[in-house]
């Protein structure tokens, strides 16, 4: 250990590592993987690249999702008898749809020092840059992998009440991106603000942003689509009244049928709804007005 680093005291050291740019590692992450006395790895394999990289002998053990409980017990035996071990995933941060949460709980559980050492992550770095909004945003990793149950998780999302537009971050994988965004599409309809990012900090980055049946297009004629890929969606506001409904009410639905419908559900006139329904959609009423009027010309 080099003398200007201090040693450190025992605890599980969460250690977030690059994404793709190796040059993203932070220098307290580098640091910490120089002075722990070993290192809980996804992948060793993986790991061993990074450290060969940055010139680090150290001791590696893996952790991944067959053996975490396991490990934890003897991992955690070791801090309690004055051990610094740091958890690194393959790629970002561990626990974040990788290995690492149960560890945590474990050593939680235990009385052990959790220490956080922060950097890269995917589902953050594609939403700072996807031009979607960033005030209200959910993380929900990996979609289901079946199609079946991929779509019915989409249609309870879809339904569930927004106060306010929110971006919706997923991890999903190259094969099922097309099948994924035709289900969104179906779902929420396909003017629905999509952003597809692809290989995020590597030489072939990639964000394609439009709407979701823009997006689909623009992969679709694409002879393999390559890479990892993080989703973003752009879920419009929902109020409680019409949770539960079929998502298309906000994204495809003529403005004119949803008038009708609210006018019906609660029993209020026009000028009612269109004001309730500029508040759902984060739109003014001005707005709706003249579409609702250009959607009664084209009837004539």
């Amino acid at each position: 250990m080099p003398d200007d680093i201090p040693p450190l005291a025992p605890g599980l050291y969460l250690v977030a590592t690059p994404i793709g740019n190796l040059g993203d590692i932070t220098l307290r992450a580098l640091d910490v993987l120089r002075s722990v006395d070993r290192i809980a790895c996804e992948d060793t394999r993986q790991t061993q690249k990074l450290l060969n990289h940055f010139h680090i002998e150290k001791k590696t053990v893996s952790c991944h999702e067959h053996n975490e409980l396991s490990r934890a017990s003897e991992l955690i035996h070791e801090i309690k008898r004055g051990s610094a071990v740091a958890l690194v995933s393959d790629a970002g941060t561990p626990a974040v749809s990788d290995p690492g949460s149960r560890l945590v709980h474990e050593a939680i559980a235990a009385g052990v020092p959790v220490i956080p050492i922060p950097g890269a992550n995917a589902a953050v770095t594609s939403l700072v840059a996807s031009g979607l909004p960033t005030v209200e945003f959910q993380f929900l990793g990996f979609l289901p992998e079946k199609a079946g149950t991929r779509r019915t998780f989409l249609e309870k999302l879809a339904a569930m009440p927004r106060v306010t537009p929110q971006t919706i971050i997923f991890y999903e994988a190259p094969h099922r991106i097309l099948e994924t965004l035709s289900d969104i599409e179906k779902i929420w309809g396909g003017m629905l603000h999509t952003v597809v990012a692809r290989e995020l900090t590597k030489v072939h980055e990639e964000f394609i942003r439009g709407t979701v049946a823009e997006v689909r297009s623009t992969l679709a004629v694409r002879d393999r689509i390559r890479g990892e890929i993080t989703l973003l969606i752009e879920a419009p506001a929902l109020s409680g009244l019409s949770a539960g409904k079929p998502a298309l009410s906000g994204a495809a639905e003529k403005i004119s049928d949803q008038i009708t419908r609210l006018k019906s559900e609660s029993g209020i006139d026009e000028k009612e709804a269109l004001k309730r329904l500029a508040r759902e959609l984060d739109r003014s009423k001005s707005d709706l007005y003249r579409e609702l009027q250009r959607e009664r010309a084209a009837k004539r």
